[in-house]
């Protein structure tokens, strides 16, 4: 599999399960928690949306953007991966601490905000090579 594979199909599956967790939130969990851990998961869910939209649209940039014989900067790559950490992070911890899990998970929540920062400011490099190419 391509990299932009990789990067457009993880876009894709986080993105539909973000719908899924949305809906489950909406549904199954809004008798079960309280508005505080309900506020979380909210949380969770729509920055694991943001970021899935970016990172399927990073893959798309990766396989549309360098389709020539220029290689494609490693900022591209470097920042789909961040966002998978961020999404996993940042999103797995807030889904976790709204379902109970324990308190310690708390100082991984920042870890993934860190590396959706990461994402983004890594595509900088690439924005700025894209529009010297054109």
């Amino acid at each position: 599999m391509a990299r932009w594979q990789l990067f457009v199909s993880a876009g894709a599956l986080f993105g539909g399960l973000g719908v899924l967790a949305g809906a489950f939130g909406a549904h199954a969990l809004e008798a079960r928690l309280g508005a505080q851990a309900l506020e979380t998961w909210d949380t969770a869910v729509f920055y694991q949306l943001v970021h899935a939209l970016l990172l399927f649209a990073t893959g798309l940039w990766l396989k549309l953007g360098y389709t020539g014989p220029d290689v494609p900067p490693a900022s591209l790559s470097v920042a789909a991966f961040a966002l998978i950490a961020g999404i996993l992070l940042f999103s797995g911890s807030l889904y976790l601490l709204a379902l109970g899990g324990p308190r310690a998970l708390g100082p991984v929540t920042p870890l993934g905000g860190v590396a959706f920062v990461v994402g983004w400011l890594s595509l900088i490099p690439a924005a700025r090579r894209s529009a010297s190419r054109r």
